[in-house]
């Protein structure tokens, strides 16, 4: 948030960890895409389990933070605001909207503003909102194949969220925490919901969609013991 906020400053105090920043960020989008795009079509319904075996076991943690600073009223209100406008507006862009075969400019562009709020919001993540709008598979593909220019389309989207709101956000957190946090927990138990899988190809797949919930909640808990203090 600090490099969003005042990159000069945040690159003076922080140059090292730009770096890894920087190099993790392109592993992540780049390296790991081909591999989870070939497992995506193996199974997509074994790989969202994945998702929310992750999102399951950051859970706690996410909760921790958000009462860092009391539990109010207020805070559970936001809350409970966050989670059911983005359930209600999940559910009708993914049932009520007809869906279409390849993505367009202002489709990618969502995707991008999405990408962007996943970099503001801690704790919230474009991938499960992606996945319940069906647009998540069709960006792994243009990540899986390189495909630049299509990728391009996503980038002022990204660019223009994170900037435009990172300082706001920021003062946000410093200024109304509780509150804010718990909607950004709202946002994610209700992204979460809105992407679990209901219909499966038989016993073997419900069998290894366990089995990943299970190895995603695990590896959540366990990189909860490497979060640095900062």
């Amino acid at each position: 948030m600090e490099m969003l906020a005042r990159p000069k400053s945040a690159l003076r105090r922080r140059r090292r960890g730009t770096f890894a920043l920087a190099a993790g960020w392109a592993a992540g989008f780049f390296l790991i895409a081909r591999g989870l795009h070939a497992a995506m079509s193996a199974s997509e319904t074994v790989c969202v389990w994945l998702f929310l075996g992750l999102i399951a076991g950051s859970v706690p943690g996410l909760y921790r933070e958000a009462g860092r600073e009391g539990r109010t009223r207020s805070a559970w209100g936001w809350f409970a605001l966050s989670a059911a406008a983005l359930w209600a507006g999940l559910f009708c862009l993914r049932y009520v909207s007809p869906a279409r075969p390849e993505l367009n400019f202002p489709q990618r562009t969502f995707c991008g503003i999405l990408w962007g709020l996943g970099t503001v919001l801690p704790g919230f993540s474009a991938s499960p909102v992606m996945m319940a709008l069906g647009l998540y598979q069709p960006i792994l593909e243009d990540l899986s194949a390189m495909r630049w220019l299509a990728l391009a389309q996503c980038l002022p989207g990204a660019i223009l969220t994170a900037a435009l709101l990172a300082r706001g956000a920021e003062r946000l957190f410093r200024t109304r925490y509780a509150d804010v946090s718990h909607a950004v927990l709202g946002l994610v138990c209700a992204s979460a919901l809105s992407m679990t899988p209901t219909r499966y190809r038989g016993a073997w797949e419900i069998a290894f969609s366990a089995v990943s919930g299970a190895a995603g909640f695990a590896l959540a808990r366990l990189m909860e013991r490497f979060k640095p203090e900062i």
